[in-house]
């Protein structure tokens, strides 16, 4: 007879399972059935309770439900794993230990170098302390050549280049640029920017030291009949900003045009 049991709204008790058996009743009778049989389920439902106070986690409507156990969530399962957003930065991390690292060996090999010497063809030292922005000064060039008798008569004992050397060194190269003196042709550009294929990405390999660099300027220079300016009208300005913009120009139409390989006979 319990075992489908629906109250229709006129308060009239059916049976699914054998509505037939169900006797003829009065309104009355019926009204007092359906009371009986009321009671008995809200006295269950209590029952089941028990004694406890009865949680309030199911109460309300769904949406607050589930915020209720959204705010209930631990933190700690919440956040992104750190596998994944960590990622960069230590990709980023270890370029920079990369860059220290060789950096620092090599400034240790060239101060020992130089400090073994007592004309050492350059020197370097750091910009403020700053183990990625370095001078170097270069003392010798070919003596016989233009540049190094410009460098005789004007009295000028050497030529101060400024390293920078990018986070992604030495996978990438320095941008080096000339300070001083200012010096017309030898592939030095406006701002002091040097076009020399060595330093651009396309022509640079991380094998290449800081001394590989001086040397290949300092041959780099007299090939290109490198002078020193000596007429003040009409000078260019010579800053780093002036450089980067003129050495991003000149990658930018080798890129296009390519290289120009001199022959061997040319030195």
């Amino acid at each position: 007879f319990c075992e489908s049991v629906k109250l229709l709204p006129t308060g009239t008790v059916i049976s699914e399972a054998a509505p037939h058996a169900l006797p003829k009743m009065s309104g009355r009778s019926k009204d007092k059935v359906t009371s009986i049989f009321r009671k008995l389920f809200k006295s269950s439902s209590k029952g089941d309770e028990g004694p406890s106070k009865p949680s309030t986690s199911g109460t309300g409507s769904p949406a607050r439900r589930l915020l209720r156990c959204r705010d209930s969530v631990s933190p700690a399962t919440s956040q992104t794993s750190p596998g994944f957003a960590s990622k960069g930065k230590r990709d980023e991390t270890h370029n920079k230990t990369v860059r220290a690292r060789r950096l620092m060996k090599e400034l240790r090999d060239l101060q020992r170098l130089q400090n073994s010497k007592p004309d050492p063809v350059f020197t370097v030292e750091l910009v403020d302390d700053n183990l990625f922005e370095w001078h170097v000064k270069l003392f010798k060039v070919d003596s016989d050549s233009d540049l190094g008798n410009d460098m005789k008569d004007l009295g000028i004992g050497h030529i101060l280049l400024h390293l920078i050397f990018p986070e992604n060194f030495p996978f990438a190269p320095p941008f080096m640029r000339v300070i001083s003196p200012r010096i017309e042709k030898g592939f030095v550009m406006e701002g002091g920017a040097i076009c020399m294929e060595l330093l651009t990405p396309r022509g640079w390999a991380s094998a290449y030291t800081v001394e590989a660099v001086i040397m290949q300027f300092a041959a780099s220079v007299v090939k290109g009949q490198g002078r020193i300016q000596r007429k003040n009208k009409g000078q260019k300005v010579f800053s780093r900003r002036t450089a980067e913009e003129s050495f991003r120009s000149l990658v930018k139409t080798h890129d296009k045009y390519g290289w120009v390989t001199p022959s061997l006979a040319d030195g």
